[in-house]
């Protein structure tokens, strides 16, 4: 499974990508913003998506919205600061699978992992 992981930060880049390695995912695609997330999309069989919300040049939002124009069925989890009702409705909308606010720990992001790719 190629992963996409989309932040403006290369610690939380890194902390998600030392987390997908210690539960098996090891093919994983970066993308510092929006704009380098969907060309990386767009360059390679991405299987799954988590990004961040607030980014420069194109939010995750965006991405996500992007996305979903050309894959409506691809997993989406979104990982932000953004953790208000509003917000999370927004995301929602816009087609994203799964929601993380953060900070989260890794077992969060594990078990959203799994729920959303209906593993246990």
């Amino acid at each position: 499974m190629k992963i996409l992981v989309v932040d403006d930060s290369s610690t939380m880049r890194r902390i998600i990508k030392n987390t997908l390695k210690r539960i098996g995912y090891s093919d994983i695609v970066e993308g510092t913003d929006g704009v380098e997330g969907l060309v990386g999309y767009q360059n390679n069989n991405i299987d799954m998506v988590i990004t961040d919300w607030n980014m420069p040049n194109m939010s995750g939002l965006e991405l996500v919205t992007k996305i979903r124009k050309i894959n409506k069925d691809i997993p989406i989890i979104m990982i932000t600061t953004e953790g208000g009702k509003i917000e999370v409705i927004k995301a929602l909308k816009a087609g994203v699978n799964n929601y993380i606010v953060k900070p989260f720990t890794p077992m969060v992001l594990k078990e959203k992992l799994g729920d959303v790719l209906g593993i246990i």
